[in-house]
């Protein structure tokens, strides 16, 4: 019966015995009988499992790149911004520009002085600059060599000036503006467009140099030095 019972399905479900005593109707004795029935089951309650919530990070837009400074428009604008950044008169840096280039980005000198601004190359590398070509570039390397020679210099415009064109090495070997024609010549150009834009800017008291007494003291120099202006504008610089 145990087997019928397994073969039936009913072996692994749980069951119920029942013992009964009873007559047989053929021979009238007692005869006991085991009844195996299925116990019912109730319904089973399954215990809830706790799950544990999981922490997510949030999820954060990765912040946004400052965006870089908006570039000039042209080249006044250009040094007036990086002049400020280097708390330098504009009117210095304009006066360089036009001695050593007259504006010219694509200027090249015999010795190699790249741009507005003519840096040499191991200069344009010193100071960061990528393209002596580009103006941007150009002018904030002239613009920080410039401050870096004025601090090295203690705000002294005409040794300043002197090394820009000579070289830091000339100003040291004689300990003062070296005794080369160029660079007195040099030093005179320079303050004479200094000047003329002190004279066209005369209301505005952040044109002037932070030292305006400094650049005064270069020397006239030479007399045979000649402004030329051309036909289209241009200015040029000629010894007579």
């Amino acid at each position: 019966m145990a087997a019928g019972l397994h073969a039936g399905g009913l072996a692994d479900a749980p069951q119920q015995m029942t013992r009964v005593v009873r007559a047989d109707p053929r021979t009238g004795k007692l005869v006991r009988s085991v009844m195996v029935t299925a116990k019912p089951v109730g319904t089973q309650r399954v215990a809830a499992k706790a799950v544990q919530p999981r922490l997510v990070s949030p999820v954060v837009p990765a912040a946004a790149a400052p965006s870089a400074p908006e570039r000039p428009a042209g080249i006044s604008e250009a040094v007036d911004q990086i002049a400020a950044s280097h708390s330098l008169p504009p009117q210095l840096v304009h006066s360089v520009i036009q001695v050593e280039s007259n504006y010219n980005t694509l200027a090249v000198s015999p010795k190699g002085a790249q741009g507005l601004m003519q840096l040499m190359p191991a200069t344009a590398r010193r100071f960061g600059v990528a393209n002596a070509f580009d103006p941007i570039d150009n002018i904030e390397g002239g613009t920080r060599y410039l401050k870096y020679l004025l601090d090295l210099y203690n705000g002294d415009y005409r040794l300043a000036l002197a090394a820009y064109n000579a070289g830091e090495g000339a100003v040291g070997k004689y300990g003062s503006v070296p005794p080369y024609p160029e660079t007195q010549n040099y030093l005179v150009l320079v303050n004479r467009q200094i000047q003329k834009s002190l004279a066209a800017n005369p209301a505005r008291p952040e044109a002037r140099p932070a030292e305006p007494k400094a650049v005064d003291a270069i020397p006239a120099g030479p007399a045979h030095i000649q402004e030329v202006v051309g036909p289209d504008g241009t200015v040029r610089y000629i010894s007579r």
